[in-house]
């Protein structure tokens, strides 16, 4: 969300916003840890489909709990990972 911030692509308070979101006690958000295992997943996902880094762990975090990724990246969205947006 940071590197979304920098380039401007979102509003700047939308990590305090999401942070407040994962902290209720009735959130259904889950903070995940960059592991091992996520950063072994990236290798299949192929940098010239998902170029940008933070969307290929992103996409590879989705793969390895086998959810759907929300995103409007045309990247992300002509790979083989499933998306909702």
């Amino acid at each position: 969300m940071v590197y979304l911030v920098e380039k401007g692509r979102i509003e700047p308070d939308a990590l305090d916003r999401f942070q407040t979101a994962i902290d209720a006690a009735n959130s259904v958000w889950q903070e995940v840890a960059l592991t091992g295992e996520i950063a072994y997943e990236m290798q299949k996902i192929p940098r010239e489909t998902v170029p940008d880094m933070p969307d290929r762990i992103i996409a590879a975090t989705a793969s390895v709990y086998r959810v759907p990724v929300i995103s409007r990246d045309r990247k992300i969205k002509v790979s083989e990972i499933e998306t909702i947006w």
